[in-house]
């Protein structure tokens, strides 16, 4: 099989992924490293934007996947509150209107899954953030450190 050369792969990639938005209520938007797909999540009392940001690494058919989410909240008394968060975000949100007449939903995994679908099935695998990394690692060192604490406990109260 002859496979693109690495910018043809980069546009077809993005080609793709702009087609798999159409009709849905993402947004797609080129960059330079790659794409983003913006989509806005409905809050009551509020507004979130999420972008899923995809930086395209050439070298290996390689992509890393950044949430960088945008939330607009209104308070009591006309406060306003906007927060940006950036890294991996995973949340589910439900609402409806009032009158019970609207609902929304919104999964932040379904961009994810659009977006993994789309690369995988064009050989295009994901990176993960080194921050991801290191969070495991800390994760697991945290875990062997309670184990080895639970151990020496049992030992040292064993009748």
């Amino acid at each position: 099989m002859n496979e693109p050369s690495g910018a043809h792969a980069a546009d077809e990639l993005r080609a793709r992924a702009e087609a798999a938005t159409t009709g849905t209520p993402y947004r797609y938007r080129w960059t330079e490293r790659g794409f983003d797909l913006v989509v806005d999540v409905p809050l009551p009392g509020g507004r979130r934007v999420h972008t899923y940001r995809v930086a395209l690494l050439l070298a290996g058919r390689t992509f890393t996947l950044t949430d960088v989410v945008h939330t607009h909240e209104r308070g009591p008394l006309g406060t306003t509150r906007k927060t940006v968060e950036t890294g991996r975000a995973r949340y589910r949100t439900w609402s409806r209107s009032l009158d019970g007449s609207e609902r929304h939903s919104f999964s932040s995994a379904d961009g994810h899954r659009l977006i993994r679908g789309v690369a995988g099935e064009l050989g295009w695998r994901e990176l993960k953030p080194a921050t991801q990394k290191a969070a495991l690692v800390t994760g697991a060192f945290g875990g062997l450190v309670a184990l080895g604490t639970l151990i020496a406990l049992a030992i040292a109260f064993w009748p």
